[in-house]
């Protein structure tokens, strides 16, 4: 039971903590909704769950022997985070009533995950500690119970943007809101780079 706690506190910790996905869906909560960010909410999900099983099953040791592209993978995260930021920080914040609530997409969401230096160090770092004996059966279990943690994380972020919203009536004030992320966003890339 001890190694089940853990496992979840460690998914906790590393889920519910600022990043960029967290950031991304605080800002589409509060844009477009709740229901709006589940296709974010979702995609993230499973791109992180895929990118941990994969680190489980020997994608590290591939990614060891070729640091290089460990590196690129690196930057490529980075220049996504960069435009990520550029992005929000153009944005004008008008929010237009006859359109529907659209927001990031399941793919945007996955695709996210995947460029996210954060989600490449916490699944080396999770893998590492659980299931670094290679049992197949550890790497599911954690993969199954950091799905299901990183799901509520992600959406907590949402929610508290969908809360944030009725505040978020003027332009102003959404773009804001844009800016704010766009800085956060822009410093969690280049935290990545000098760390």
């Amino acid at each position: 039971m001890d190694l089940y706690l853990s496992m979840a506190a460690f998914a906790l910790a590393s889920s519910i903590t600022p990043g960029p996905v967290n950031l991304v869906a605080l800002n589409c909560g509060a844009r477009f909704g709740f229901r709006a960010s589940v296709r974010h909410i979702a995609g993230a999900t499973i791109g992180f769950t895929l990118l941990l099983l994969l680190i489980g099953l020997g994608l590290y040791e591939l990614l060891e022997r070729a640091p290089m592209l460990m590196r690129g993978i690196q930057w490529g995260g980075v220049a996504f985070l960069l435009y990520m930021a550029w992005r929000l920080a153009a944005d004008d914040g008008r929010l237009e009533p006859t359109a529907a609530p659209s927001g990031p997409s399941l793919f945007d969401g996955a695709l996210m995950q995947w460029l996210n230096p954060k989600a490449w160090l916490a699944s080396v770092a999770g893998m590492g500690l659980f299931a670094a004996n290679g049992d197949v059966l550890r790497v599911w279990l954690f993969a199954g119970l950091y799905f299901l943690i990183c799901y509520a994380s992600i959406a907590c972020w949402a929610g508290a943007g969908a809360f944030l919203s009725r505040f978020l009536q003027q332009p102003s004030r959404v773009r804001w809101l844009n800016r704010t992320m766009a800085v956060l966003l822009a410093g969690s890339a280049l935290y990545l780079v000098a760390g």
